[in-house]
């Protein structure tokens, strides 16, 4: 399946940049396409009432778009228990063209690798047969390599004790030689096999698929000894019994592995210094995925639809990795920069949210009712009831026949949503500055500014002290020329001003002088966009020509 493409508003996301992503991707999905709405911030109180009172939950919370581990692995996993052999190693890495195999316990958990390079080194290895007794090998692996069958003997998990070694010699010979608790690969000869009994080897190995006497099989029953019948001639046994040591034995146990999470950034780093070929992805303690150095190319860019904004400064972390396709918007324009044209709806309006309804009607897509619900309230948050100087003709018409699909009181409903985002009592000072927070570049000077409407402005400015130390920690953290928080009065329909930072008289300049306390009263004050962003920019124009 395809990856969706996200639609997602602003950080410090406003009712406004949530419902239109929910709305506006319900619209893309009505249309054929698959969107997904995601969220850059935390939900403030006014977004989580709309949420709570039409019943939808908040979107994915997406903190950034930089490609991740899980993003250019393989999901499709090939992988080897610790007790399997080193032939069924090397018929998976045939079978599968891989260069390593993670290995996993039974309940998926990673203890380990193992590579082409430790199968070939096997093979080159001096050791020779008789040392597989140091090694693990059991019975039970001894007899898959040689794609035997049992004819006698009992637990195949036993470990062996003995060294192996081939009947090739006289029977007197073989005596001297053939010691008790051996492994011994002899072919049809009765006599071998009697004198290899009576010694007392562990196992015998009958190749070339032939039949034992009962005589043999009667002995071997009575000495306890071991009987495998393999269709492979003596020089073949003697190859394949060395690939029955355990995978366990070879692998490398100091794994160097990712989480799903990590970016690829910062795996390239790893991949780059370490040089090895596999790297598995995993996720507590279990592998969920493959990332083959050969193969790592960059991944698909995640496709993201921006709405009410449209300025990097005020987008997801990340958004450079991924493919702008489409924008809807009711600000200004930024300068974000796309490699392709891309559909652009961008009206002068007080809500987003009026775009996205008016876009579902010109599209002939019905609007459900709690979609209806979700952008007229955005509508009256943005316009703050219709009092902010931002609120068009359009953004009325387009309440008012939204409130008709909802069957809602818009002053009734309206006050409810503005009363539940104006309670303080739970708020930090670092909560009400980072509420509704923008960037802004002014000038030559980055600047951020955050608001709050609230019922009682004096209520928040009870708290000055400890909001402007809020204010100088976001400039220092940020690095920011400048921080101003907004604290709008619903009913009293005026802004005061806060602010810390640099230059000291930009905000005098803008407004003229402030109050006592360092404050600024603005009246008639309600939107940052109209009202408050453009005297800063005025300003700084007018001290770079004066």
């Amino acid at each position: 399946m395809s990856k969706p493409i996200y639609v997602i508003g602003h950080r410090n996301p406003d009712t406004d940049s949530i419902c239109s992503a929910i709305a506006y991707a319900q619209l893309k999905n009505a249309l054929g396409e698959q969107a997904v709405p995601v969220r850059a911030g935390k939900i403030n109180a006014e977004t989580k009432y709309v949420l709570d009172f039409f019943g939808i939950q908040p979107p994915q919370l997406l903190l950034d778009l930089y490609p991740r581990a899980k993003d250019v692995m393989h999901e499709k996993l090939v992988t080897i228990h610790p007790r399997n052999t080193l032939r069924k190693l090397g018929q998976l890495i045939t079978q599968y063209n891989v260069k390593s195999i993670p290995v996993v316990e039974d309940d998926g958990s990673l203890v380990g690798i193992v590579t082409v390079g430790d199968l070939a080194e096997r093979y080159v290895s001096e050791l020779g047969m008789q040392d597989l007794r140091e090694t693990g090998v059991d019975y039970a692996g001894i007899l898959g390599c040689l794609n035997g069958t049992l004819l006698c003997g009992g637990d195949l998990s036993k470990s062996i004790q003995g060294h192996v070694k081939i009947a090739a010699s006289h029977t007197q010979t073989m005596a001297k030689v053939i010691k008790p608790g051996d492994i011994v690969i002899v072919g049809n000869r009765t006599n071998a096999q009697l004198s290899c009994i009576e010694v007392g080897v562990a196992c015998l190995i009958i190749t070339g698929d032939y039949e034992i006497e009962p005589e043999v099989e009667a002995a071997a029953i009575k000495a306890g000894t071991y009987i495998f019948r393999t269709p492979y001639d003596t020089y073949t046994c003697a190859r394949l019994i060395n690939q029955s040591i355990p995978v366990g034995k070879v692998m490398k146990t100091k794994v160097t592995s990712f989480k799903p999470d990590d970016m690829v950034a910062d795996l390239k780093n790893v991949i780059i210094r370490t040089g090895y070929r596999n790297y598995p992805v995993v996720q507590n303690g279990k592998v969920v995925g493959l990332i083959d150095r050969d193969r790592l190319i960059v991944p698909e860019r995640d496709q993201v639809i921006l709405v009410d904004h449209n300025e990097r400064s005020q987008a997801v972390d990340g958004i450079e990795e991924a493919k702008i396709v489409e924008i809807v918007d009711h600000h200004r324009l930024g300068g974000l920069e796309t490699s392709e044209p891309i559909f652009i709806r961008h009206e002068p309006v007080g809500s987003t949210a009026t775009i996205v309804a008016n876009m579902h009607w010109h599209r002939n897509i019905d609007i459900s009712r709690q979609s209806a619900g979700l952008l007229l309230a955005a509508i009256i948050s943005d316009t703050v009831l219709f009092k902010s100087p931002t609120t068009t003709a359009k953004d009325r018409d387009t309440a008012q026949k939204l409130a008709q699909i909802t069957g809602l009181d818009i002053q009734e409903f309206g006050m409810g949503m503005l009363q539940a985002g104006s309670v303080i009592d739970k708020l930090s000072p670092s909560d009400i500055v980072t509420t509704d927070l923008k960037e802004f570049q002014i000038g030559e000077y980055h600047v951020v500014i955050s608001q709050i409407s609230v019922m009682d402005p004096e209520a928040v400015l009870k708290q000055q002290k400890q909001l402007n130390a809020a204010l100088q920690e976001i400039c220092e953290k940020g690095q920011y020329s400048m921080a101003i928080l907004l604290v709008t009065g619903i009913l009293s329909e005026a802004t005061y001003l806060l602010h810390y930072g640099q230059p000291s008289g930009l905000i005098a300049a803008a407004f003229g002088e402030g109050r006592s306390d360092g404050t600024w009263f603005l009246p008639g004050v309600m939107s940052r966009k109209k009202q408050v962003v453009p005297p800063l920019i005025d300003a700084v124009r007018r001290d770079m020509y004066n």
